[in-house]
């Protein structure tokens, strides 16, 4: 009965108003779904691939570096042991006397070198690379990041056997030296060949980075410092440098950390005579069969990258700039 009365007075008409009915108005109900997305449980497949194939090698390693070498070498003992990190610093003789051993942070030191030095190279040569590009018009910029990134269409491998050709006896380099009257040089199977590939490998990790930071920057600033006076140098280090800071610093990282711990160049052009961290952890597992000293190292490394990533985090919530470390 209330019902058929609530019904009849929705639908009665009001002579006092406008004689239309009075019809309910029903909202629809909001989704709490965003459109577009999955409902959570279709992402877990991935997240178990995801979690297989980069989380699962890094827990791997990070176990066998507290496992113990069998006698024979090769694989591992499942006995928890700190003496691979121990044998980083020190070595025991056969009588059982422990010494401090520095030949492995020699190899790292040798390491932080190359890649420092690579770091600057490609800081130094990528920063005008990056603002010349910023500054062509966008048809032209688009063709000019597609130059830069040419290199990643060929094999690593390739491209280090053509830096071979280059530098070896009866290379350009060394025809350029001949026809100019010059005496050859030895410059394959060297720290600066090895020097020369890592610089050539990583220098588009710089630039594009750097690019990306720059084609942001409205360079009507620029234009209106100069037209106060300042200088070209004073432009660029108080106006263009801090907008391109985060680009800098994402690709400071991208470089030195790879740079650090390459192995194809020191190998390949430096003929085994450039023994960087990277050459020391593949021996580790190969010619040595030392598994937990090699991933030992392994570690060492990923705890550097940490505190760098750390460090990068502090900068970017300190500066409230935005750094991504992403090409």
């Amino acid at each position: 009965m209330t019902t058929e009365l609530n019904r009849a007075d929705l639908n009665r008409t009001d002579p006092d108003r406008t004689g239309v009915n009075m019809v309910p108005v029903t909202r629809p109900r909001k989704s709490l779904r965003t459109p577009g997305s999955f409902p959570w449980f279709a992402v877990i497949p991935a997240l178990i691939v995801a979690a297989l194939f980069t989380i699962g090698p890094l827990v791997v390693i990070v176990i066998f570096s507290f496992m113990s070498r069998p006698p024979q070498g090769g694989g591992v003992i499942y006995e928890f042991t700190l003496e691979p990190y121990v044998n980083f610093l020190f070595q025991s003789d056969f009588l059982g006397n422990v010494a401090f051993d520095s030949r492995y942070l020699e190899v790292f030191g040798t390491s932080l070198f190359q890649a420092t030095v690579t770091t600057v190279v490609c800081l130094l040569l990528s920063f005008p690379i990056a603002l010349w590009i910023a500054t062509r018009p966008e048809k032209i910029q688009n063709v000019l990041v597609l130059l830069i990134t040419i290199p990643f269409w060929t094999n690593l491998l390739v491209r280090t056997y053509a830096w071979m050709l280059i530098l070896n006896d009866n290379g350009i380099v060394n025809n350029a030296f001949a026809a100019l009257g010059l005496p050859k040089m030895e410059l394959l199977y060297t720290p600066l060949a090895s020097q020369l590939g890592l610089i050539y490998t990583f220098l588009p990790f710089m630039v594009l980075p750097m690019y990306s930071a720059l084609a942001g920057f409205d360079f009507r600033l620029a234009e209106a410092a100069y037209d106060l006076g300042a200088k070209k140098t004073t432009v660029v280090r108080r106006i263009i440098l801090p907008f391109a800071t985060p680009g800098i610093v994402s690709g400071i990282l991208l470089v030195f950390m790879p740079a650090f711990g390459s192995y194809v160049q020191p190998v390949l052009l430096g003929g085994g005579k450039v023994l960087l961290i990277g050459n020391l952890i593949a021996s580790q597992f190969g010619d040595s069969r030392n598994w937990p000293f090699g991933a030992a190292l392994s570690v060492i490394i990923l705890i550097m990258l940490m505190i760098a990533l750390i460090f990068i985090a502090f900068y970017s919530k300190k500066s409230g700039k935005k750094v991504e470390i992403s090409l």
